[in-house]
């Protein structure tokens, strides 16, 4: 802050703090009368005055010495002839003190009218002088190991630090090279550095390398060192000085952080226990130790299991039951191990015993000794082999990982000649504490996944039959662990008539929830297709359960707390009628079915598409295709014919070559094509329904027309019997007649013509009647005083299972019995 006193006629834009503010020193503005008119912050910042206690006051009262008019006067003749003058003077602080500063002032100059100076003052600090003593002192207790060489690169000078480094005394060094005296510690590239400094003159600073000295012959250490030429008084260059500073600390941790770095990247690539186990054993030797064992609990490799095998709340066992997970060594085959990988061991290292595991501190015994007893009467073969291949130091670091006791791992030194410290017990630790929580993530995941497939499984059907009308088979084909169990599914469900229900389905997703909404959707299609539904209706119906299901996650509710929300499924359904050989299929979004002809032409017929369930609003629509007896059908997943390119085309051309073949048996077939076109794992997964139509022959099937008078109903009821005994079913003649008597009575009274009865011979004697009403009838219970109402419960009692579906032309009611 700069302040000019009043009358000054100085425009505000250039005056006093524009001009002098911009300096780091103290800047003071003294007119020719000895008063100061500007003051600025470095002023205040040394002296402790403000501007307002300074302006328009003698300039002489801020030194601190007496007046002397005479100088004063030559200094002011010397700045107004154009010249500047500077100083030594001693100026007062504003607290009392006595400040020595050196003074510029500047040529005298004009601010408005009147004649100005500008001064500038920088304190003088005493300087600090070094005695010979001092100079003595930190040349030879510096904890920087300093040393002069010569130019043959001999010792010519060292202090006591560097003595103490290299372990080799200072009459030993003088006149010898470091090669001579040094040579684990990497002497020869050392003097390499030095010539080049030496011949270039540039130094080099910060120059790290590892070695060995004779001061700690058993343990590496770090060292950082600084090279430069010593140069003459006519700049020719005379030795290198040298100095060393120990920084294994710092190397150490800088190891340990590139060593956990890169065990980040080498360990828990995969989410397999054993795998995991085998990258630390890997990943440790012989960066660390040379021979890795790790250990793991059997409860933690067991998809069941939870892994809280200990707990710190309970006494632990004497002897943890584990099993070999992983194992490395420098030596080829591991021989110094007692147990191979998939073994049981019980290795806990005395006197300690699984309270180890449950305290979770890991344990170092620098000096392994195969002669104490403890090791002699425990482990007796260990100890044998501590003997025979040099294992002389160890660290077991118990594995444990959020609050869970995994195993134990145990790292041993033998051709590695310097013993475990504490240091490595960090690095240790470290390690296995990375691979614990890998170890557990990939225990969690592949529990959850088994139990997620489990419940896959569970879901799908256990066996297929297609009963007369076709034969079947059938491939599925999970997707890899990594990603997730799907939703596909398929099922063959029988149907009255000896017909067939063949649906393959396909949920949006993966994880448990995909497999529970494929249970959902499969038990709602097995409903709905017992109600004798038209595809296209039971898509429809299908559609109206997904988009409930969405509903009801988006609300909020438990369904969304599976994990994965449920986005739809796409499906196929079709029916066969083994009699009329006719297929009706309707799908939603599923890729088309394949139908391969008995002389063994493939085609995919063209579908209505229809849209994937669960988007609501638009119709389903059936088609009915005419099928060869001996046909192939074939109803199959996305994830069959994506394959590695993702190219479907291609896929279902491949799929088309593979069923065009003919020979192998239904379940060969099927087998081999999913294996040729998913040989390995993929991310979807893979299901194909394949079934062989057959046909029921005319001596299967009769029908009979039925005339509107209940007088027809003897005659028909007596044809049923004749033709059920003629089938040689003898004992099923009397239910049967029962049965027609009373479907065809009722078909009389209560519907309108035309009336049909037919009678079906295959796995099941069935019983049709058709009529032109599209009423079904409803079971009664009839009380003890009804006179009617027991037909159709007699029915049901004689019946293997009975129903009605409706007809484009009104409804069938049939009936099964049990073929005898």
């Amino acid at each position: 802050m700069v302040s000019v006193r009043e009358g000054s006629d100085v425009p505000p834009s250039v005056g006093p703090r524009a001009l002098f503010d911009a300096s780091h020193d103290a800047a003071v503005v003294v007119s020719a009368a000895g008063t100061v008119v500007g003051w600025t912050r470095g002023a205040e910042a040394l002296l402790g005055y403000s501007a307002a206690e300074v302006v328009g006051r003698p300039a002489a009262e801020l030194l601190a010495m007496p007046g002397d008019p005479a100088r004063a006067a030559g200094i002011a003749e010397r700045c107004r002839a154009g010249m500047g003058w500077s100083g030594l003077i001693p100026v007062r602080h504003r607290d009392g003190g006595r400040i020595e500063v050196d003074l510029r002032v500047s040529a005298s100059f004009r601010i408005g009218g009147d004649e100005c100076f500008l001064m500038s003052a920088r304190e003088q600090r005493q300087q600090w002088s070094m005695g010979q003593s001092v100079l003595d002192g930190f040349l030879t207790r510096s904890p920087v190991g300093m040393a002069v060489m010569d130019l043959d690169l001999r010792y010519v000078w060292l202090n006591d630090t560097l003595e103490r480094f290299g372990g080799v005394p200072r009459e030993q060094r003088l006149g010898r090279r470091l090669s001579e005296l040094l040579p684990g510690l990497q002497a020869e590239t050392l003097e390499d550095v030095m010539r080049k400094v030496l011949t270039t003159g540039v130094p080099v600073t910060d120059y790290e390398y590892v070695g060995w000295s004779w001061a700690d012959p058993h343990r590496q250490h770090a060292y950082s060192t600084s090279f430069f030429p010593l140069v003459d008084a006519d700049n020719s260059v005379t030795g290198v000085c040298y100095m060393v500073m120990d920084v294994t600390e710092r190397w150490n941790a800088r190891r340990l952080l590139a060593l956990v770095n890169e065990a980040g990247t080498s360990i828990g690539r995969t989410l397999d226990v054993m795998r995991t186990a085998q990258e630390l054993a890997d990943f440790a030797v012989p960066r660390f130790a040379d021979f890795v064992i790790v250990d793991l609990l059997e409860a933690v490799l067991s998809t069941e299991g939870h892994g809280a095998w200990l707990s710190d709340a309970g006494p632990a066992p004497a002897r943890p039951v584990m099993r070999r997970a992983g194992m490395s060594s420098v030596r080829e085959g591991c021989p110094e191990a007692v147990a191979r990988v998939g073994d049981r061991v019980d290795f806990v290292p005395p006197p300690h015993d699984a309270e180890l595991l449950v305290r979770g501190e890991p344990i170092v015994i620098p000096v392994l000794d195969p002669d104490d007893p403890l090791w002699a009467a425990e482990q007796p073969a260990r100890a044998a082999n501590i003997r025979e291949y040099g294992l002389h130091s160890l660290i077991s670091v118990p594995m444990r990982a959020r609050d869970t006791t995994l195993g134990l791992a145990t790292f041993v030194r033998s051709l590695n000649p310097a013993p475990f410290q504490q240091d490595d017990v960090m690095l240790a630790r470290e390690l296995v504490a990375r691979a614990a929580l890998c170890v557990d993530n990939a225990r969690r995941f592949t529990r959850e996944h088994t139990s997620a497939v489990t419940l896959q499984r569970s879901l799908l059907p256990q066996a297929l039959t297609g009963g007369t009308a076709v034969e079947v088979a059938s491939c599925y084909r999970p997707a890899e662990a990594t990603g997730g169990v799907g939703g596909d599914w398929f099922d063959v469900i029988p149907l009255s008539g000896a017909r067939v229900g063949l649906v393959v389905g396909d949920v949006v997703g993966h994880g448990i929830t995909a497999a529970a909404t494929m249970g959902q959707l499969r038990t709602a299609v097995q409903t709905l297709a017992d109600m004798d539904l038209p595809p296209d209706e039971l898509l429809a119906h299908l559609d109206d359960l997904v988009l409930r299901l969405g509903e009801q996650e988006a609300a909020g509710e438990p369904a969304q707390h599976t994990g994965t929300a449920f986005l739809g499924a796409t499906c196929l359904y079709a029916v066969y009628d083994p009699v009329t050989r006719r297929c009706t299929l309707a799908r939603a979004g599923h890729p088309p079915p394949v139908v391969v002809t008995p002389d063994g032409q493939v085609s995919f017929p063209e579908l209505p598409a229809g849209p994937p369930l669960g988007l609501g609003g638009m119709a389903f629509e059936a088609t009915a295709l005419d099928l060869a007896e001996g046909s192939l059908l074939g109803l199959y997943t996305d994830g069959l014919v994506e394959g590695a390119d993702r190219d479907i085309d291609r896929g279902m051309a491949r799929l088309s070559s593979l069923l065009s073949r003919p020979g192998p048996d239904l379940e060969t077939l099927c087998a081999t094509a999913v294996q040729r076109l998913v040989p390995v794992s993929q991310p979807d997964d893979v299901a194909l329904l394949l079934t062989r139509t057959r046909g029921l022959g005319p001596d299967q099937v009769v029908s009979w027309d039925v005339p509107l008078d209940p007088a027809a109903v003897a005659d028909i009821r007596a044809r049923a019997t004749r033709q059920v005994e003629s089938w040689g079913c003898r004992e099923l003649a009397m239910t049967t007649e029962l049965v027609v008597s009373e479907l065809v009575t009722n078909a009389i009274r209560h519907a309108s013509g035309p009336v049909r009865l037919r009678l079906l011979r295959d796995s099941r004697l069935t019983c049709e009647v058709a009529d032109g009403s599209s009423t079904a009838p409803r079971l009664r219970h009839a009380r003890s005083t009804d006179e009617g109402g027991r037909g159709l419960f007699l029915v049901a009692q004689l019946s293997h299972r009975w129903g009605a579906r409706y007809t484009p032309g009104g409804k069938i009611i049939w009936s099964e019995q049990e073929m005898p």
